[in-house]
């Protein structure tokens, strides 16, 4: 539904943290997308060398952002807003995530106000669910 170009145009990260390539689907309270788990990223070279993991702080990373295109598709002034976490909960890392793993972003809104949102994540690879975790996201104006 969305590919690497749309995405640049509603995220600010740039490579090496934009960590979302391609959107699936999006409905009004859910979004999938897809992180392709590449042996040339940069972490690797210094997380667990000859046995590389990807870190889960940027699968959650990863889910957050996946999360911010659904919210940031509809705001008119979004280049004069950024999506910053205002808190992680129930983050769990059921399996490691390796070098030729496509990771399956899952968001869904559990609540949503005025300038913060609430969101499920789960990310897996294929059937298996990987890492989940309970994001919470504040908008702010951008300094």
């Amino acid at each position: 539904m969305m590919n690497i170009n749309e995405i640049m145009k509603l995220l600010p990260h740039r490579y090496p943290m934009l960590l979302v390539d391609r959107i699936l689907e999006i409905e009004e309270k859910k979004i999938t997308g897809i992180k392709n788990v590449s042996a040339n990223e940069q972490f690797f070279q210094g997380h667990f060398p000859g046995a590389p993991v990807m870190p889960g702080v940027l699968i959650v990373e990863a889910m957050a952002q996946c999360a911010a295109v659904l919210f940031l598709r509809d705001i008119e002034d979004r280049d004069k807003k950024l999506f910053l976490f205002g808190g992680v909960d129930k983050a769990r890392f059921r399996k490691p995530v390796i070098p030729g793993d496509q990771l399956i972003l899952e968001c869904e809104v559990l609540q949503r106000r005025a300038n913060t949102v609430k969101v499920k994540g789960v990310a897996r690879v294929g059937d298996v669910i990987v890492a989940e975790a309970e994001l919470l996201s504040v908008m702010v104006d951008r300094p």
